[in-house]
This record gives C-alpha cells, sequence and structure tokens, in this order.
C-alpha cells in the first residue's frame, strides 16, 4: 500500500468517533494558542521595549506564574460548582480584558499586578477545558482526544512563536491585542458552539446495580457538594499522581529554564539555543499522532514508568552533548517522553477523579504543573550557579527514576478500565428534590470508569 495511502488511512482513523463537541472544543484550543503572546516574549519586551532590568521581569514572571498557580485550583471549583461552560467563557474573556490592559498600562507596580491578573485568568480555562473533554468522550477514545489537544496546543504555540517574533519588531502593543482578540474569539466560541457538559447532580443511585457498573460504591456517584479540595487532598492515590506529576514537570520545565542558562554558559548562542529547542515543537506537530496510534491501547503503566525513564536520561544526555547536533538529539528523546506522558497521564487523572468532582481533581493536577514552573527556575539557577550544568542534568535522571518507580508502584494494584456498558434492567434511582407523584429521573449519567467508583 502506498505511504501517502497509509498515511491518509492513519489519519482518518485518529480522527475518526469523537463527538462533535470536541472538534469545537479543540479549535477554541487551537485558536487561542494561536494568538500566544505574553508568555512568549513577556521579558522582551520589559527589558527591551520598556527598558526594565532582567530582575524586574523575572519578578514579573513569577508574579504570571504565581496567578497560575492560585487560578488551578480556583478553576476548578468553579468547573465543577458553576459549570464547564461558564467558567470558560469567564476565564477567557478575562484573560482577553486583562491581556488588552497589559499592553497600556505603564506603572512598574501596575504591570506586575495586570500580569498577576493575567496568569490567573489564562491558567483558569486548564480545569474546564480537561473536564469537559472526559465529559465528551468515551473512555475508550481518551488517550487519542488528550493526545489530539496537546497537538493543537503545540501546533498553535509554534506558529505563535514564530508570528510573535514578526510582529514585536513592528509593535509590542499588537501583539497584546492580537491575543486579546483571539482569546475573546475563543469565549465566542465557545458560548455559540460548546452546550454544558457537565454532569447533572440530582441522581443519585441507591442500589448495586447502576449503568456501566458492577458495583458501585457511595463514592461512584457524587453531586457537587461531597466532593471538596479536602476530598482531593486526602485522596491519597491521586495526591500521588500529583507528586509524581510535580517531579515530571520538573524535569520537562528545564527545556525552558535549565537549557538555555546551561547552552549559555557553555558558550552557546541564542539562535543555537532556538534551532535545538525548535525541535521540540516539530517533532510533537509531526509524531504526536502516529505516536498516539502506538499508545493508544497498550498499557498506561508501562507507558508513565518509561516516559519517566525517557525524560530523566534524556535530559542527563545533555551532560555529554558538546554541539549542537548532540544537543538536539538529547531533545528528541525527552520529547519522545513529552508526547507519551501528557495524553496519558491526563487520562490517568480522569480514572482517578470521581464523576462530579472532575473540575477540582484536574486543578489540583494542573496546579503540579503551575507549582514546577515557579520551583523549576530557581531549583535550576542554584544548581548551575553552585556546583555545575553537569549536576543538574544528573539530577533530572535520579527525578526520572524516582518518577519511574512512583508510578510502577503506585499502578500495580489500579483496576482496568472497564467500558460502559448498557444496563440490563432499569436502576433504581431517587431525584434529589422529587416531588410525591411525580416519576423518577430517567436521563442518568454514567458510572466514571475504572478506579472512580473505588476512590
Amino acid at each position: 500500500m502506498p505511504y501517502a495511502v497509509r498515511a491518509r488511512r492513519a489519519v482518518q482513523e485518529t480522527v475518526s468517533g469523537l463527538p462533535r463537541e470536541f472538534w469545537w472544543l479543540w479549535t477554541s484550543t487551537l485558536v487561542n494558542r494561536l494568538g500566544a503572546f505574553v508568555a512568549t516574549f513577556m521579558a522582551l519586551y520589559l527589558t527591551l521595549d520598556r527598558g526594565y532590568s532582567a530582575t524586574y521581569a523575572g519578578l514579573v514572571a513569577a508574579l504570571h506564574g504565581l496567578g497560575g498557580v492560585i487560578s488551578s485550583l480556583g478553576g476548578g471549583v468553579m468547573t465543577d460548582r458553576l459549570g464547564r461552560r461558564p467558567t470558560l467563557l469567564i476565564a477567557q474573556a478575562s484573560t482577553a480584558v486583562s491581556v488588552a490592559l497589559l499592553g497600556f498600562v505603564r506603572d512598574p507596580v501596575a504591570i506586575a499586578g495586570v500580569a498577576f491578573l493575567v496568569g490567573m485568568a489564562s491558567n483558569a480555562s486548564r480545569p474546564a477545558v480537561q473536564a469537559m473533554m472526559a465529559d465528551i468522550v468515551r473512555p475508550e477514545d481518551r488517550i487519542r482526544a488528550f493526545s489530539l489537544n496537546y497537538w493543537a496546543i503545540n501546533l498553535g504555540f509554534a506558529v505563535s512563536s514564530m508570528a510573535a517574533g514578526f510582529i514585536a519588531e513592528v509593535s509590542y502593543r499588537a501583539g497584546f491585542l492580537i491575543e486579546a482578540g483571539m482569546t475573546m474569539a475563543c469565549a465566542i466560541l465557545v458560548f455559540l458552539r460548546l452546550p454544558e457538559s457537565k454532569p447533572a447532580e440530582t441522581v443519585k443511585a441507591v442500589g448495586a446495580k447502576a449503568v456501566g457498573a458492577k458495583a458501585v460504591g457511595a463514592k461512584a456517584v457524587q453531586d457537587d457538594d461531597s466532593v471538596s479540595l479536602g476530598t482531593v487532598l486526602r485522596d491519597g492515590r491521586f495526591m500521588s499522581v500529583v507528586g509524581l506529576s510535580f517531579l515530571i514537570a520538573l524535569i520537562f520545565q528545564q527545556g525552558s529554564v535549565g537549557l538555555p542558562v546551561a547552552m549559555g554558559a557553555a558558550g552557546f548562542t541564542p539562535a543555537e539555543y532556538g534551532t535545538a529547542i525548535a525541535v521540540n515543537g516539530v517533532l510533537i506537530v509531526v509524531l504526536q499522532i502516529p505516536v498516539t496510534r502506538f499508545i493508544e491501547h497498550r498499557d498506561p503503566r508501562r507507558l508513565l514508568v518509561l516516559s519517566s525513564l525517557l525524560a530523566g536520561y534524556g535530559f542527563a544526555l545533555t551532560a555529554f552533548a558538546g554541539s549542537v547536533g548532540v544537543i538536539a538529539l538529547t531533545v528528541c528523546v525527552w520529547t519522545l517522553a513529552e508526547i507519551v506522558n501528557a495524553p496519558t497521564q491526563t487520562g490517568l487523572v480522569v480514572r482517578l477523579s470521581p464523576l462530579h468532582g472532575r473540575g477540582r481533581y484536574q486543578g489540583m493536577y494542573t496546579m503540579s504543573w503551575s507549582v514546577a514552573g515557579l520551583v523549576a527556575p530557581l531549583l535550576s539557577g542554584f544548581v548551575i550557579d553552585r556546583v555545575g550544568a553537569e549536576w543538574l542534568w544528573g539530577l533530572c535522571a535520579v527525578v526520572g527514576t524516582v518518577a519511574g518507580l512512583g508510578y510502577g508502584v503506585l499502578m500495580r494494584r489500579l483496576p482496568e478500565e472497564e467500558p460502559v456498558e448498557e444496563p440490563t434492567e432499569e436502576p433504581v434511582v431517587e431525584a434529589a428534590a422529587e416531588k410525591p407523584g411525580e416519576p423518577a429521573a430517567k436521563n442518568l449519567e454514567p458510572v466514571p470508569e475504572g478506579p472512580a467508583a473505588s476512590l
């Protein structure tokens, strides 16, 4: 069979079978990332265009990241309480307004404050996007859906990074306004095309038999009020996943914080770093779909262990790289780990999340990456200054090994994910506010798959 025909068939099989609502959500993600400007050129804007010091630029970046840490939890709570769609609308509209405002403020304190608001607003939508995706996509298709969404994120970011460079040469303010406009376009798209996907909260199972489940515990079907942040924090297995996610995020953050510093100290130019790191985006765009087809139905435990080791030792190989070409090869190794890890780990978070707590669980998971974004620059700078970059790369290998062992132990007794089955008989249900003489609710939400019923 000709390669073109095989490739076309592979793409068709990868994108087929997903609901229309997913593709609108996917389009919203792509448009949002195509307009990304602030995160890419904030430091250059503050130092070159506004004339502030590198220390001040670092402070603003830290405040932007701190806003993201706070909104990870806040966005998760909003996702469960208000719904996925309202949270997306509020977050994206707030992001558009705050980004536009950032292009006009001039006072240093005002810039820092608005940057904090931008970080809060832009990160608040992530738990809602992930929860909505889990709501509307079948369990067996979720790895594929998360991979496609991750592909859209990286495709949009790659295009926006190149475009932002040209825009910055003309006007930084234009970049802020373009991002604000495209983010508002995402909000309009959500308003017009995406219905609310939050599971109904009025139906509770009272028997052992329920839709698609062999046994339903007290936590299998919950209303929103029964899942609090305290519930998430007391969930030992899930919080272990959050901790492991934090370790993995620390490793991947070195691509943007440790690697450029180490390359600069070794005498490489910014252009050479840009060439090496560009391999990351190109590989994700090219390989995400075919790799997804390969890993879609494979054991997530093995995938997470393998990706952890590839990430840690991929960065560790940087210690032996003496040229841009060899550094690019190391980027290939940890990029493959990133391609495998991102959708697999997000799918694991969904499996461990109770149905009506997906927003809070996704918010806690998102926060692990936000916190890593704050810790990684401090950690890498301290290690490089005190003992040298070689120790940083060796530490990456150690952290990757610890994460791999953690996933191996954590998922040893993880129940297999079971598909949602049609009930053989109508389950007994009760409405939350059923009036005498009225029939019980008929529209049941599916019970969460896998281990959610036992957490």
